[in-house]
């Protein structure tokens, strides 16, 4: 049973804030959590969210760490407590708010995925070679690899384009980022005749007779706005055939993007932009990407490293 507290606070997000269904959803998840930990704990589903203390909040920390979770999203659940009793503080359900007491995990610093320009041109040259042979989901799916490494779009994003962001003339899309934020991307040479040759290829599919979605860009098949899982399934087959059991995917050629950006001497602001990002400090993950790649070149070359 959701209270009718979090209840309004979901609402709130969903219609006021305009936040995107994703983040929704996870809201939805890390706060339902807490509500069945905090009953449980309370004994009762009836608990006043005004009695719950910094060492609760703790509890439920500890309660996620022993289910599993990485540090990154025990922090992600500890955001959506703090802005939901932000709201509950500015609606007068509450006198305070307990979570801002509660020290947020250290996260993992991590580098991630990428290809090295090497990797780039056998998956092109592969993909390039398959699309050669006619077929729509060939041709399709390298549009797509082509689109993921020429703009560093998100999966959500990518999938999420329809036909009237895409600018093929003058080479550019339109992203709808998280937040709900646009922005509009560069789309290079290669980008764009892999595109072109996709649309001539989905018109195609429709003069078949195949009832082909009048909005979305990247259409199955069937004709439908792909989901999320087909673009994976497509992407990270290729992506197999350069990097098996390396972990690569989708976001791995959005890292590649950007690394490949900042080696090029791309100014940071810039990649910024291009990705997304409202901070600039989620963008020199990838500055630490290159420094360690110099690294390793280092201690593999110098007598003395």
């Amino acid at each position: 049973m959701v209270s009718a507290p979090l209840q309004d606070f979901l609402a709130h997000l969903a219609g006021e804030r305009d936040l995107s269904p994703n983040t929704v959803t996870a809201y939805t998840r890390d706060l339902t959590e807490l509500s069945a930990f905090l009953a449980a704990q309370h004994g009762t589903e009836a608990f006043d969210w005004a009695t719950v203390d910094r060492l609760d909040l703790r509890g439920f920390l500890g309660h996620l760490q022993r289910r599993g979770l990485s540090k990154r999203s025990m922090a992600r659940a500890l955001s959506a407590v703090r802005t939901f009793y932000a709201w509950m503080h500015r609606e007068e359900l509450v006198a305070t708010n307990p979570a801002r007491g509660v020290g947020t995990p250290k996260l993992e610093k991590y580098l991630p995925a990428y290809l090295d320009r090497g990797q780039v041109e056998t998956l092109f040259q592969a993909a390039t070679t398959r699309a050669m042979e006619g077929r729509f989901t060939d041709v399709r799916n390298l549009a797509i690899l082509e689109l993921f490494y020429s703009t560093g779009m998100r999966l959500s994003e990518l999938r999420g384009l329809n036909r009237g962001d895409v600018d093929l003339i003058v080479q550019q899309a339109k992203v709808l980022g998280k937040g709900r934020k646009q922005r509009i991307v560069p789309v290079g040479d290669l980008a764009a005749r892999a595109c072109r040759n996709y649309e001539a290829k989905r018109d195609a599919l429709a003069r078949g007779g195949v009832k082909v979605d009048k909005v979305a860009y990247f259409v199955s098949e069937r004709g439908g706005r792909m989901h999320e899982r087909t673009i994976q399934d497509a992407v990270t087959g290729w992506l197999a055939l350069v990097g098996e059991d390396a972990g690569l995917s989708t976001h791995s050629l959005r890292h590649t993007f950007a690394t490949h950006l900042l080696d090029a001497g791309a100014d940071l602001r810039a990649v910024q932009e291009l990705l997304g990002h409202a901070s600039v400090s989620t963008t020199q993950i990838y500055t630490h990407t290159s420094v360690e790649r110099l690294k390793q070149v280092y201690r593999k070359a110098h007598p003395r490293a």
